[in-house]
C-alpha cells in the first residue's frame, strides 16, 4: 500500500479536498514504469552500438523539421519538369535554370531555384500502392512507416487509435529525449486531414499520450492567413493557483514511489529520476519555450523573408523552436486535402491554384527556412525534409484513383514523386535518382517512403530496425527498411 505524507488534504491549496482518484491512477501506472524504462534504455543502448553507427550521416542531425506538403504536389510542374512531351503532360509552367547545372525547376519556384546547391533532391520517391491511392493511408505510411489493414476502397481509414502506430516524431523523442527544459516535439499549424479523419498518424498510438507531440493549432480556419499571430501559449506558464505547496505535495507523491518501489530504482539505478522532474518543471518556469513561440521578437524583415501567411511564419515558428532545443518539429501543409483554395490536392484549376497560391507559399516558405538554417549554422545539425505522400499523375484529366479530374488538373500518383532533403550531412547540390521522360516511375535509385523515415532515423542515431512493442506486446521494428546513407555526403 502506498502512503502519502502529510495529513489527509492539509498539504493541499484546497485544504478540504483528499488525494484524488487522479492521484492514485498515477501511482497506479507506475508500476509498469521499471518494464518501460527498461524497454527504452535497451532501445537506446541498441542503437548506441548499432552496426550503423560508424554509416554516412549517423548521429548528425540534434532537431529535424519535416515540411509535410499534405495533399501531393505535382513533381511536373515544381522541381522535375519534363520537355519533348505531349501536351496532356507538359507543364503550363515555364522552366527556369538552378545552382545546379543542368537542373531547371519551374517558374513558380525561382526562390528555391538559387538555393538547391543547398540541399539535395530525390526525383525517384516510388512506391507500389496498397490501398493507399488516397491521402490518409499514404499519409499513415510516412508518419509512421506502416500501412494499415482497415483501409476502406476509398482509401480512408478509421478516426486515430491508441493502437495505431506511432508517429516517426513519437518515436525519436522516446530513444532521444531532449537535453533542454523545452518541448521536445511540436506539430503545427493544423492536424493531418483528410475529410473527416482527423490527425490520423499525428499521435504517439500505442506508445502512449506522453510521447504525443505538442499540438499548436490556432485558432481560425485554413483561410485565415494570420492565424499564427493568434497563438496562445497559456499551457505552458505558470498558472496563478499552483502554489509551491502543490509543488512539493506531487515531489512528495513521487518520493513515496521511490521509497516504496524498489523494483523501480533498481531498473532505474544509473538515471537521475530527479533531474528529469526537474526538466519537466523548468519547461513551465524557465520561460524558454514561451520565448521561442514568440514570433514578435523576429524582425518584419525576417517576418515577410518568409512569406506572411501560415506556412511561411510556421516555417519561421520552426526554426525558432529547433534554435530553442526542440528535437522534432512537424509543419503540416496548412491546407486539409481535398479541398480548394492553397491545397496541393489539384484535381482542378491546377495551373491557376499553384501559380497564385500554393507555389509562392511554398518557394518562399521552404527557401527562407534551408537558407536561414544555413546562415545561423543551424542546417548542419538540423534534417529538413520536405514531402508529400504521393506526386500528381503525369497524364491530366485521367481518373488513377477514383476521383473525377478536369483537363486542368492531375490525379494521385505513388509511383513516382520528388521530396527535398537538406542538412545534418546530407549532400548539397545532388540530385538522387531519375525519373522517366514522363516523370512516370523511377528509372534510377527508387526510394521508398519507409527508406527516407530510415534516413531520418539513421540522422538522428537511431537504428531503423529497432525494436518497440505494439499494443499487443508484440514486438515491432521503428521501420522496416534501411537508411539511404548514399544521400549524405
Amino acid at each position: 500500500m502506498f502512503r502519502i505524507k502529510g495529513a489527509k488534504g492539509l498539504d493541499l491549496c484546497d485544504s478540504h479536498l483528499k488525494p484524488t482518484r487522479r492521484d492514485v491512477i498515477r501511482i497506479g501506472g507506475a508500476g509498469m514504469l521499471g518494464m518501460s524504462l527498461n524497454t527504452i534504455m535497451r532501445a537506446q543502448a541498441a542503437s548506441e552500438h548499432s552496426a550503423r553507427a560508424g554509416a554516412p550521416g549517423w548521429g548528425k542531425a540534434k532537431s529535424v523539421i519535416m515540411v509535410y506538403l499534405q495533399g501531393g504536389p505535382s513533381h511536373l510542374d515544381l522541381w522535375d519538369p519534363k520537355e519533348n512531351v505531349p501536351d496532356n503532360i507538359r507543364s503550363e509552367f515555364k522552366t527556369i535554370p538552378t545552382k545546379i547545372p543542368g537542373v531547371h525547376y519551374t517558374e513558380i519556384l525561382p526562390n528555391l531555384a538559387k538555393i538547391n546547391d543547398k540541399f539535395t533532391m530525390i526525383n525517384s520517391m516510388s512506391y507500389t500502392p496498397n490501398g493507399l491511392f488516397n491521402h490518409t493511408a499514404a499519409i499513415y505510411q510516412i508518419m509512421t512507416g506502416y500501412t494499415t489493414d482497415k483501409v476502406s476502397p476509398s482509401g480512408q481509414l478509421e478516426p486515430p487509435s491508441p493502437k495505431d502506430y506511432p508517429n516517426f516524431g513519437s518515436n525519436i523523442i522516446r530513444l532521444k529525449p531532449v537535453d533542454e527544459p523545452m518541448l521536445p516535439f511540436v506539430m503545427m499549424p493544423r492536424p493531418l486531414q483528410e475529410s473527416n479523419v482527423v490527425n490520423k498518424a499525428g499521435t504517439a498510438g500505442f506508445l502512449g499520450k506522453a510521447f504525443d507531440p505538442y499540438y499548436l493549432f490556432p485558432e481560425g480556419d485554413d483561410m485565415d492567413m494570420d492565424k499564427m499571430s493568434k497563438i496562445k501559449i497559456e499551457d505552458l506558464q505558470l498558472r496563478p493557483d499552483v502554489f509551491s505547496v502543490r509543488l512539493q505535495r506531487r515531489a512528495n507523491l513521487r518520493e513515496a514511489i521511490s521509497a516504496q518501489m524498489p523494483v523501480i530504482d533498481k531498473a532505474v539505478e544509473d538515471y537521475n529520476l530527479d533531474e528529469y522532474y526537474s526538466r519537466a518543471l523548468n519547461l513551465i518556469v524557465s520561460g524558454r519555450a514561451r520565448e521561442a513561440f514568440n514570433l514578435g521578437a523576429e524582425t518584419e524583415d525576417m517576418k515577410e523573408r518568409y512569406g506572411r501567411n501560415t506556412f511561411g511564419q510556421s516555417c519561421l515558428l520552426a526554426r525558432r523552436l529547433v534554435e530553442a532545443g526542440t528535437r522534432v518539429v512537424e509543419v503540416i501543409w496548412p491546407k486539409v486535402a481535398n479541398s480548394d483554395n492553397h491545397s496541393w490536392d489539384h484535381h482542378v484549376g491546377l495551373t491557376k491554384r499553384m501559380k497564385d497560391q500554393s507555389g509562392p507559399m511554398l518557394d518562399k516558405g521552404l527557401s527562407a527556412l534551408i537558407a536561414d538554417l544555413d546562415s545561423r549554422g543551424l542546417l548542419d545539425e538540423t534534417l529538413v525534409v520536405a514531402i508529400g505522400e504521393f506526386g500528381r499523375s503525369p497524364e491530366k484529366g485521367v481518373s488513377t484513383s477514383g476521383n473525377s479530374n478536369s483537363a486542368d488538373g492531375r490525379d494521385h500518383w505513388p509511383y513516382c514523386y520528388t521530396s527535398v532533403v537538406a542538412g545534418a550531412g546530407i549532400k548539397r547540390g545532388y540530385v538522387h535518382g531519375k525519373s522517366d521522360k514522363t516523370g512516370s516511375a523511377p528509372v534510377e535509385d527508387p526510394v521508398h517512403p519507409g527508406e527516407l523515415l530510415a534516413t531520418i532515423y539513421h540522422a538522428v542515431g537511431i537504428d531503423p530496425e529497432t525494436i518497440m512493442l505494439n499494443h499487443l506486446q508484440q514486438p515491432r521494428e521503428l521501420v522496416k527498411a534501411q537508411a539511404v546513407t548514399e544521400l549524405f555526403g
